[in-house]
């Protein structure tokens, strides 16, 4: 508190400055020492700055008030330079526009954030510049902007308009231009009727600019606008009359007349503003026909803008024909009153409402209004009155009254607000009585054959006659009934609704209400309002409407004084916590119901506007909110609501039908929660709804599946409240969820599955009913169907039937189960979504059985044993399978869904084999820290179900999906793993290296785990350890050798790091790394054999570490380790420094290579296998050993390959292997072997390069028998070339085929 109180007091007494710095704009210091730099240069040195500057502004755009303060500082010093330096250099240097330009941009950025108005105050208007600033701009003028772009922008628009602006302010000089114009100082020729050239210079490019599409447009009518209503410029302003006469009576309709006739409209409406009436009426007629026959134009009708200037021309237009009054009729609230003062003597504002209004005392009695006594009325004041109401108004404003409230049903938002602020600007000239005609006008466009735009103009409209006083209390009871329909408009179009942008005009006209009355006048109609409008804020589709509807109510209980609970409501329905649907639905709405007066009206809303949406969300959501408002009335829930909500259960309307059959189940659900006994008669009508649906015949067409989803969770509600059912309907609602268990959409059938799992607990575990036993029966036969769905919905079933159930087949449940968890035989039979739900069925089964212990005896004795080593033997055998699923569909890796499940459910099993272990043993341990010593763990390993080979099968399986190329499979591989380490309810046994695991998976919730650059640095520590070191290489090949290229650079990273020498490591240890690498990739291609999808990726991660490892893995015997010391492979990784020697395998690694490559290889259409394959041949090649030789033999009958992309790779391998080994041919005839591999075209025709591949083979030695297939053989002289010709192109077709082209 002292802090603060200081920090109080030290604002208090800071210098203006330094408040505005510390709460206003805080980069002023950046801004100030950038501006300095500018004005001590007297031009901008480095245009970054003005960009930065421009960046710094651009913040404020929603805020630019914060700016004004500094205004003053930022813009008189540069227009000072501006106007100097044009003194200094004339306007004629060609350096003047570099220098002006990006000041210009500077200046133009405050323009748009705070309004030229704020900002042209500070513009030097000296009489002398006047002359300046018209050739700067016609210097401007001629400058043509190079990009649109406003980030690349020079200067050149933003030049234009501040001389535009600062134009607009000297052409106000209280002098005769002609007398400032120098061009005509020295001579006396100009006649009366002659314009001065100055004027005409500006006027001329002011036309011009009028056409432009740009922001020079309006300023150029801003400056028509004061220089045309000077009083010296009357022949001016008829020759710019004439001329957008000629240009609204134009007719023409390309796209520069079109811009011209937007600047002609604007500039009109600009001069109307500005001038001076008596000036002004000797053309309204003139101009008022102009815009008459332009609104009906088809010009008009394609162009919003136009009809917007059109609609601002004409009330203008209106403005001047009735002359500036201040009606004594409108309704003004006095300082003293609106605070409660009616005593307190506050000059300078009006008194109350109809002070001087002459209406009949008892009239004005029984509106209950706050009048002033009638006697109180002035005399004089009481003249002005009957001589208003006298006044004639002219017959041109009701045309335009007429146009402005057609304005008000216009197509464009733009064009009905515009009329609706020139509806309240000309009805404060008008009579009271001419008022209440308008605001009847307004009123009828409420009508329900007006469209949504014509309600919403109305409401528009109505806002700016409260705001302006001129509609008076007496109205308001009249007007508030159509305010309150508006607040509840919403008509259907098709699949979607209109009509939020009328709640939110209807909102903002109960926001003006609030401002614009006294509270005395106010107080009925906000008991009328308040529950409409919080019912707007809780229950309103879209945000906006309830942020508006609560800022509305805001208002009116801040300004209208107190409000029964208002201050708890607003603090309750805030701007936050309406941003959510749910959260205003379920817990907002909620809560103001508990206050008298909102709960039936709020009840009313979700019932006949809601459950009925066209919103399948909202109506779901409104059967929720309908339940939550129950606790408050039972008794009127049960009885009223219900019996309008039965009937609706089968209306006709799908939307109503859907919406009322949840909100009846949502009910009643809600009234049983409640302890609210249903009557039975009532009890039998909710029982009812379900076959009266099936009766009607509901779920045939459009909406049955929306249909099916709601009778699944009526009967889930029913279930839960244990509703009182005959037999016949039992069975008959069995049926129904039956049906929807077997439909093909998941939606359906996941309610159906949470609808079956009540209903059963609810209806069918009972003692004597014997019928109950059949239902596991018969999903386990729909376990094998040749429907998909219903096997897909039978897994789901088996699930959530209870151990009563279970209890007798519980052996057969769990076989079908795993059985139902690995991939079908028949590719046709194969659906992931079936195995997935086979995944999560058996693990709730585990959990149903398993979580009965101490009740029934299945879990003791002879059957326990069974029921743990069948969980053992059998069902996590089938979730390693899971764990193997790699399915691919059109969808994707659909396999992964399988895996991620399988992941789950290795985790379930492990707990439960874990518990059962401890259960039994003396050295149970209730949390992580409290472990076994590796004696006691060995002894009791013998009779634990839970072993350190089970162990290392999960803990293997796991890391190998957390190495794995999906980033979500990742993540849960990894959550899953951390929650078995850390379990805190019992301790994980007989994990191997676990401390080595908990560094690796340290326990903490708010790791990124699905990041590569993080996860792979991690988990590749596991292949240093044996039992890990084959699933984890398994997983991690595939990323590295995978598509994604920032999977793969972050997986062979981590790859590099971990095999780079460490100085403190020891050569065994290294060596035994470099070993158990090697033997693994052998292991991987030999356990994958013929599976692309793991030897593929494999055999590139070996080609990858051949271009670098060739010294490591296939044992380069050279004693020049150097040049391997530093290398980059391929930009995956850092320099990583190796020091590795395998020379002793070698022989061994290579020929277990070559054995794999022989198996995959063979037959292999895969371009990217056979391109890999060609690389590691061409290695192995390569090295100084006996068995370089075998794979240069492989790499020679490659030679043959029917692709000849295939055949060009292996000769260009075997150009390199001969230029790195000279052993494998003959040094005489090595030249000769060189050549004929460059000069022969192997891409070519197969038997064009026949004889060059037979003179290889003898060159290095090798048998024609071995490497030459019969089909190779050379064709005889009968036989011709047809059949290779076919062969060839057959070959092409099958790699076409292969690539998916």
């Amino acid at each position: 508190m002292p802090v603060s109180g200081s920090v109080e007091e030290d604002d208090e007494h800071d210098s203006k400055d330094t408040v505005l710095q510390k709460y206003f704009l805080q980069e002023w210091k950046l801004v100030k020492s950038l501006l300095d730099d500018i004005i001590s240069n007297q031009q901008v040195s480095d245009l970054s700055s003005v960009h930065k500057i421009r960046s710094i502004m651009d913040k404020y755009q929603q805020q630019g008030e914060l700016l004004e303060p500094y205004l003053e500082s930022i813009v008189s010093p540069l227009m000072q330079i501006i106007r100097t330096r044009t003194i200094e250099l004339g306007f004629e240097s060609g350096e003047i526009l570099e220098i002006i330009k990006p000041i210009c941009i500077i200046i133009y950025t405050l323009v748009t954030v705070c309004g030229y108005k704020a900002v042209i105050k500070f513009f030097p208007h000296q009489v002398s510049d006047l002359e300046l600033a018209v050739s700067l701009l016609e210097k401007c003028h001629g400058a043509n902007s190079v990009t649109s772009l406003r980030q690349e922008s020079k200067g050149e628009m933003e030049a234009k308009c501040v001389m535009l602006l600062w134009l607009s302010i000297l052409v106000l000089v209280p002098f005769d231009i002609s007398s400032v114009d120098t061009s005509i100082a020295s001579s006396h020729e100009l006649g009366e009727l002659e314009l001065a050239p100055l004027v005409l210079r500006i006027l001329k490019f002011s036309k011009d600019y009028l056409s432009n599409a740009g922001p020079m447009r309006p300023m150029a009518g801003l400056v028509l606008s004061k220089l045309l209503s000077r009083p010296d410029m009357p022949m001016a302003f008829t020759s710019f009359i004439e001329w957008t006469h000629e240009v609204l009576s134009s007719g023409t309709d390309d796209l520069s007349s079109h811009f011209q006739l937007l600047g002609a409209v604007e500039a009109l409406a600009a001069i109307f503003k500005a001038g001076c009436r008596k000036g002004l009426m000797d053309v309204v007629s003139t101009v008022w026909t102009d815009v008459s026959l332009l609104e009906k134009s088809v010009t008009a009708a394609h162009s919003p803008l136009l009809r917007k200037y059109l609609v601002k021309l004409t009330q203008r237009i209106g403005l001047t024909c009735l002359p500036p009054r201040s009606p004594a009729w409108c309704y003004v609230v006095s300082i003293a009153e609106y605070f409660g003062h009616p005593d307190l003597n506050l000059k300078g504002r009006t008194s109350t409402l109809g002070e001087n209004v002459s209406l009949n005392a008892s009239k004005r009695a029984d509106q209950g209004t706050h009048y002033e006594n009638i006697d109180s009325v002035k005399p004089e004041e009481g003249a002005n009155h009957l001589e208003d109401e006298d006044m004639d108004i002219p017959e041109i404003v009701e045309e335009i009254i007429e146009m402005l409230l057609a304005g008000l049903r216009d197509t464009d938002t733009v064009v009905r607000w515009s009329a609706a602020k020139g509806i309240g600007r000309i009805t404060s000239r008008l009579t009271s009585a001419l008022s209440e005609e308008v605001l009847s006008s307004i009123l009828e466009l409420f009508s329900p054959g007006e469209g949504d735009g014509s309600w919403h103009g109305a409401c528009l409209a109505l806002a700016e006659l409260a705001r302006r006083g001129l509609l008076l209390p007496m109205s308001l009871p009249k007007v508030v009934p159509y305010v309150v329909k508006a607040l509840h408009y919403d008509i259907r179009r098709g699949p979607h609704s209109v009509g939020s942008h009328v709640r939110d005009a209807a909102a903002y006209v109960c926001w003006a209400f609030g401002r614009a009355y006294y509270h005395v006048d106010m107080r009925n109609v906000l008991e009328q309002l308040a529950p409409h409008l919080l019912t707007v804020a809780c229950y309103d589709r879209e945000v906006n409407c309830r942020r508006a509807a609560a800022a509305a109510f805001q208002e009116n209980v801040g300004r209208q004084g107190n409000y029964p609970h208002g201050i708890d409501i607003v603090n309750s329905a805030d701007y936050f916590s309406l941003s959510s649907r749910v959260n205003s639905y379920l817990h907002v709405a909620v809560y103001i119901a508990q206050y008298e007066g909102y709960l039936y009206p709020f009840a009313e809303e979700l019932l006949h506007n809601k459950i009925g949406h066209w919103d399948k969300g909202l109506r779901e959501l409104a059967g929720e909110a309908l339940s939550a408002l129950v606790k408050y009335d039972p008794e009127h829930f049960a009885s009223s609501v219900l019996e309008k909500l039965i009937p609706f259960t089968l209306s006709s309307d799908l939307c109503l039908r859907h919406g009322a059959t949840l909100a009846t189940a949502e009910i009643v659900l809600a009234l049983h929660q409640c302890d609210y006994a249903l009557a039975t008669e009532k009890q039998k009508q909710v029982a009812g709804v379900v076959p009266a649906i099936e009766k009607a015949r509901l779920y045939r067409g459009k909406g049955g599946e929306i249909m099916r989803s709601a009778v699944s969770r009526f009967i889930e509600c029913i279930s839960s409240s244990h509703l009182l059912l005959p037999e016949k309907i039992k069975r008959s609602l069995l049926d129904t969820l039956s049906e929807n268990l077997r439909h093909p959409n998941s939606q359906i059938q996941n309610v159906a599955v949470k609808a079956l799992e009540h209903f059963v607990q609810a209806y069918l575990v009972t003692k004597n009913n014997e019928g109950a036993g059949s239902i596991t029966s018969k999903y386990l036969e729909q376990l094998t169907d040749q429907n998909v769905a219903v096997r897909r919905g039978s897994a789901m079933a088996l699930g959530v039937l209870p151990y009563q159930l279970l209890a007798n087949r519980w052996r057969d449940v769990l076989l079908k189960l795993s059985s139902s968890c690995m991939i079908e035989n028949k590719p046709e039979d194969r659906d992931a979504e079936a195995r997935v739900n086979a995944v999560k069925g058996l693990i709730l089964v585990l959990k149903t059985l398993t979580q009965e212990r101490g009740c029934y005896s299945i879990t003791c004795g002879e059957d326990g044993m069974s029921l743990y080593h069948l969980i053992k033997n059998e069902v996590m055998l089938s979730l390693f399978k899971a764990l193997d699923d790699y399915s691919v569909d059109n969808r994707g890796d659909v396999g992964s869904w399988v895996r991620e499940a399988a992941m789950e459910g290795l985790e379930t099993c492990t707990y439960i084999l874990c518990n059962n272990d401890c259960s039994g043993k003396s050295y149970g341990v209730e949390s992580v820290s409290e472990r076994p010593n590796d004696d006691v763990a060995d002894n009791n390993q013998l009779v634990s179900f839970f072993d350190s080979n089970v162990a290392t099968n999960v803990i293997g399986g796991i890391a190998k999906q957390a190495v794995e190329k999906m980033d979500k499979i990742r993540e849960a591989a990894a959550k899953v793993l951390q929650r078995i380490l850390y379990n805190k309810a019992i301790f994980i046994p007989f994990i191997p290296y676990r401390e080595n695991l908990e560094e690796i998976v340290p326990n903490d919730t708010d790791l990124k785990w699905g990041v590569p650059t993080f996860s792979y640095q991690r988990f590749v520590q596991l292949l240093q350890f044996s039992c890990y070191s084959r699933s984890v290489l398994s997983g991690l090949v595939i990323s590295i050798g995978g598509l994604q290229d920032s999977l793969r650079k972050a997986s062979i990273s981590a790859l590099l790091k971990y095999l780079q020498t460490v100085e403190t490591e020891k050569s065994n240890d290294r060596r035994s790394r470099e070993h158990m690498l090697s033997a693994d990739m052998l292991w991987v291609l030999k356990q994958y054999k013929k599976c692309d999808r793991v030897t593929v990726p494999t055999l590139k991660v070996m080609e990858i570490l051949c271009f670098f490892l060739t010294d490591i893995i296939f044992s380069a015997l050279t004693n020049n380790r150097d040049s391997f010391q530093q290398k980059n492979i391929l930009g995956y990784g850092a320099e990583i420094p190796f020091h590795f020697n395998i020379q002793d395998q070698t022989p061994v690694f290579c020929a277990g290579v070559l054995d794999s490559l022989a198996v995959e290889l063979k037959g292999s259409k895969d371009f990217a296998k056979l391109y890999s394959g060609i690389a590691i041949l061409g290695y192995i090649a390569s090295l100084q050993e006996t068995i370089n030789a075998r794979a240069f033999t492989h790499l020679l009958t490659l030679l043959g390959h029917r692709y000849p992309k295939i055949r060009k790779a292996s000769a260009e391998q075997v150009y390199i292997v001969l230029l790195q080994n000279g052993n494998l041919v003959p040094e005489d005839k090595m030249e000769k072997a060189l050549e004929i591999i460059s000069d022969t075209c192997w891409d070519g025709d197969v038997d064009a390069t026949k004889l060059q591949k037979l003179e290889l083979y003898e060159m290095a030695g090798v048998e024609l028998g071995l490497p030459v297939k019969p089909g190779d053989k050379l064709p005889n002289k009968d036989s011709g070339k047809e059949p290779a010709t076919n062969d060839e192109n057959a070959s092409y077709s099958s790699l076409v085929g292969s690539t998916g082209f």
